[in-house]
């Protein structure tokens, strides 16, 4: 398969830079088999049946993105500049690997304030990233990242706006537990309590699960066969009480539907071949494309990707890629709002 087989034009003001609220109140597109129809986020507890149960990811973002001024010594004096630094995880030693700009004009040891509480030095350069070593840690350094980061919002909403304050609360699942993740699970942004609640009292069961959302997720594809290209890795765990409860619904004849494609990649990753699943810990970087069979899956909430983009190979090997690009001319035709902050789509095969 070619990179061109994933391709589609999308319409610019289609991408959706602020989220409609309240949260349940954006579009979804329900496809199930052949059938197309137009409803919403809040029509979910209609769409599902008791014994169903939603896999949610309870990665939490971090605010990733800091504005900092490098410090250096130089026989004219203490010369400052200013530098962008974008966490990506942290190191096993304590420190973090990030992107800066501009990296070129960094050099080792030397500081960067981002706040009077929190400055890092930095530790390594390498190919395209820094590793710095932050004068805080543990609760400190969550407390000041809190007061001096910005979201980490996707690039085509960056390149419209910067972050603000209002992104702290948009850009964050109502059941977000574990930090790490740089982007958010975009499908789970839909939810909220009452929609929540809506869903138990409709005998809807939920299993959380953590993958931490890496950066490495709005990489562009860059090759034409795509069989030759490499997956980005992201931490995930699935706990055997996540195991069990999902095992639990398949032998009583219930679906297993992951809310995003990250649960998805972790959940398949985590199952095994027989669709078994057991707990499971570490780092997956499974790239899933027309031809996968499906191991625990059986049906898939989702937002509307770019082209050419991984996540559209992953909806396409779910529900086909003739019936993945009749889905999406519909979504262009009737206006759904794409992309991270977008409208959602519900994919039953």
């Amino acid at each position: 398969m070619k990179l061109s087989d994933f391709d589609f034009d999308l319409p610019e003001a289609l991408i959706a830079t602020r989220p409609v609220k309240p949260r349940p109140s954006a579009k979804m597109l329900v496809a199930q088999g052949t059938r197309t129809e137009d409803l919403h986020v809040y029509d979910l507890p209609d769409l599902l049946c008791a014994g169903d149960r939603l896999i949610l990811n309870n990665t939490k973002v971090i605010p990733a993105r800091l504005f900092g001024r490098r410090l250096r010594e130089t026989e004219q004096g203490l010369v400052e500049a200013k530098v962008e630094i974008t966490l990506l995880e942290p190191t096993a030693q304590g420190g973090w690997r990030a992107l800066a700009k501009p990296l070129r004009k960094l050099k080792a040891a030397e500081e960067i304030v981002f706040s009077d509480d929190l400055s890092a030095r930095v530790q390594a350069l390498g190919q395209g990233e820094v590793t710095l070593d932050f004068n805080l840690s543990g609760d400190d350094f969550d407390a000041a990242l809190a007061q001096a980061g910005a979201m980490p919002l996707p690039p085509y909403i960056a390149a419209k706006r910067p972050a603000d304050a209002q992104d702290k609360d948009d850009y964050q699942t109502v059941f977000a537990r574990h930090s790490g993740a740089v982007a958010a699970p975009t499908a789970s942004l839909h939810f909220d309590a009452d929609l929540l609640d809506k869903l138990r009292a409709r005998g809807v069961q939920f299993t959380e699960v953590t993958l931490h959302v890496g950066a490495g997720t709005f990489l562009p594809v860059k090759v034409d066969d795509i069989a030759t290209h490499k997956m980005h890795a992201e931490w995930g765990e699935v706990t055997a009480q996540a195991a069990a409860e999902m095992n639990q619904t398949r032998a009583a004849g219930g679906r297993v539907i992951p809310v995003g494609t990250t649960a998805l990649r972790l959940i398949e990753s985590a199952a095994q071949n027989d669709g078994t699943m057991l707990a499971w810990q570490g780092e997956t970087d499974i790239f899933i494309t027309p031809g996968y069979q499906f191991k625990i899956t059986d049906a898939l909430m989702t937002n509307f990707h770019l082209p050419k983009s991984t996540l559209l190979m992953l909806v396409s090997a779910l529900m086909g890629m003739d019936r993945m690009r009749q889905v999406y001319d519909h979504a262009v035709r009737n206006n759904y709002r794409f992309f991270s902050y977008g409208d959602a789509s519900l994919l039953i095969p």
